[in-house]
């Protein structure tokens, strides 16, 4: 246990799959317990399979493999009452916690339909106001926390580029995820600044498309193929690498939650095979 987690206790959103799962699993699998939550229900301006409650049972089952303790429940994180109660629940149950993993994420409507201003609304709530609330959720016990701590907010390469934005890709849907991904990218900024002082360091992971559910669906690729300018400007800079895998990510996570990250905040890593470079 060379990375610091050992004993520790990560707070993860959007943990049922896909990132925020091998984010839990290799925490635990380094040491630490784990307190998750994802809504598991589907939300109208997503058309692909959001992650159900079965998902969420498999990555309680997978954190359980590796002996360490989890507490695993449904939450919205545009419900900041119901993530105060997560959290305190796994924080009663653990007695700390250390690390803040904001992950959830969706990606709304693309094309004609995300006409419906919703698909706007979703992504920002969800993406921004969602990441606000689970730190505003975690930040007492954090604070409690004489060691300090570390706050990860998962952004996106279109946190730092409006990447596939065209006017014949124009959408509600793109148009929020864009100003999501961007927008905590100051909450980080302001979190970092704020709370440096108590030893806790903030930071911001900005991928390129991930191998999940969120990207690896019909409709999505259907959109790529029928707007080919998008699909080019979603292109890596470095050669034969699509999509990245969610245990890249997670290695980011490691490294900026670990002793390795320790003089670490403010920053936007970027983890992306050179895409925002382009």
């Amino acid at each position: 246990m060379g990375n610091g987690l050992d004993g520790k206790v990560a707070f993860i959103t959007g943990a049922a799959r896909g990132q925020g799962r091998s984010h839990s699993v290799r925490f635990a699998e380094e040491g630490a317990d784990i307190i998750a939550v994802d809504l598991c229900e589907q939300i109208d301006s997503v058309t692909y399979p959001m992650a159900t409650r079965e998902d969420l049972d498999e990555t309680i089952n997978l954190v359980e493999k590796t002996g360490r303790r989890i507490v695993a429940e449904q939450a919205d994180v545009r419900d900041f009452d119901r993530l105060k109660a997560v959290v305190a629940q796994g924080v009663a149950e653990f007695g700390r916690l250390d690390f803040v993993l904001a992950n959830a994420g969706i990606m709304p409507i693309l094309g004609e339909p995300s006409h419906e201003m919703s698909a706007y609304l979703d992504a920002v709530n969800v993406m921004l106001n969602g990441v606000y609330f689970a730190i505003e959720a975690a930040l007492p016990a954090l604070l409690n926390n004489a060691e300090g701590g570390a706050i990860v907010i998962t952004s996106s390469s279109a946190g730092l580029k409006a990447g596939g934005a065209r006017f014949s890709t124009m959408s509600h849907g793109t148009a929020g995820y864009a100003a999501a991904k961007h927008g905590v990218v100051g909450l980080m900024r302001y979190y970092a600044n704020s709370l440096a002082e108590k030893n806790i360091r903030v930071n911001s992971v900005h991928p390129t498309g991930v191998m999940t559910p969120m990207v690896v669906n019909e409709q999505f690729m259907q959109y790529a193929v029928e707007h080919p300018e998008f699909g080019e400007t979603m292109q890596n800079l470095l050669p034969n690498v699509p999509v990245i895998e969610p245990s890249d990510i997670t290695e980011a996570m490691v490294y900026l939650c670990g002793t390795s990250g320790r003089y670490i905040t403010g920053i936007t890593h970027s983890v992306d095979a050179g895409l925002t470079v382009k």
